[in-house]
């Protein structure tokens, strides 16, 4: 009997994508993203304790993907479960009207998801990630299951470029950059850090805040207030970024925690090496 190659399998572009290392940046965007939207970002902010606690917040979200994309069935199954019953249990007051309301509705389930699978795919695919339109068609249709796992019902999610395009110019009316979404800007430009460490948060991550800011589309530049960069300059810092990362030989950054690719190819084979040009087959 063969193992469990999980939800999406190394047939898919997923499989491949969630392996290169501007992920990390990706992440970055989502969240000045979410941000934008006022309830969504209200509810993390009555939520959680990202201003305390943002390398384990990061690390949380960046285990649930890895779950979910190399995991087990059971174990991303187990994952989504754990994640729709904390939600289920949590409210936050709107900042507009004072309305108590569930971080669970779907409206704000749907603006989080796509937020981060358009961060996803657009900062990998722009720092250099070969993927045709096809195949990034592919990509937004794979996370429907993504979507499932979260509490949505698949068939309201984005499946394509066209329709994630229309979905965010139908949300735009309701974006903004309030006093929560410019906390969470000033924190991801400077985030709390031992007094030591401030020369190398100024010198390394304000550097990939910056570039997950500059990526970001036009509007939300508007909103947060700050001139758009020139498009051809931000595509030349993520590709040399991505160039950069990409140096890095695989296994050695694979052995960061939580090590979800690695154990994926022991429990698969050599062959679920996510590689670029499997994204393909």
């Amino acid at each position: 009997m063969g193992a469990d190659p999980g939800l999406f399998t190394p047939a898919s572009v997923t499989w491949q994508l969630h392996g290169d290392p501007m992920m990390w940046v990706a992440g970055v965007r989502a969240l000045y993203l979410q941000a934008l939207h006022p309830r969504a970002v209200r509810g993390v902010m009555e939520n959680s304790d990202f201003r305390r606690d943002a390398w384990g917040r990061l690390m949380r979200t960046a285990n649930f993907v890895g779950t979910t994309t190399y995991g087990t069935t059971e174990s991303a199954e187990r994952a989504g479960a754990r994640i729709r019953k904390i939600h289920s249990m949590l409210t936050a007051t709107d900042p507009d009207t004072g309305e108590r309301y569930g971080v669970d509705e779907p409206e704000l389930l749907r603006w989080v998801h796509c937020a981060e699978i358009d961060s996803y795919l657009h900062v990998v695919r722009r720092s250099g990630f070969p993927l045709t339109d096809a195949q990034a068609d592919r990509y937004l249709a794979e996370h429907r299951t993504s979507a499932r796992l979260v509490g949505l019902d698949p068939a309201t999610v984005p499946g394509d470029q066209e329709e994630l395009a229309a979905y965010f110019e139908k949300v735009r009316p309701q974006l903004g950059a309030g006093a929560d979404a410019r906390a969470v800007d000033d924190f991801l430009l400077r985030p709390p850090t031992h007094p030591l460490l401030i020369p190398a948060r100024a010198v390394l991550w304000r550097r990939v805040a910056q570039l997950a800011y500059a990526a970001l589309p036009p509007y939300a530049h508007e909103l947060y207030g700050r001139p758009a960069p020139r498009a051809a300059v931000v595509t030349r810092r993520l590709r040399a970024t991505g160039t950069l990362l990409r140096c890095v030989p695989a296994r050695l950054r694979w052995q960061l925690p939580p090590k979800h690719i690695l154990r994926a190819m022991a429990r698969l084979g050599p062959d679920a090496r996510p590689a670029p040009y499997k994204a393909g087959r």
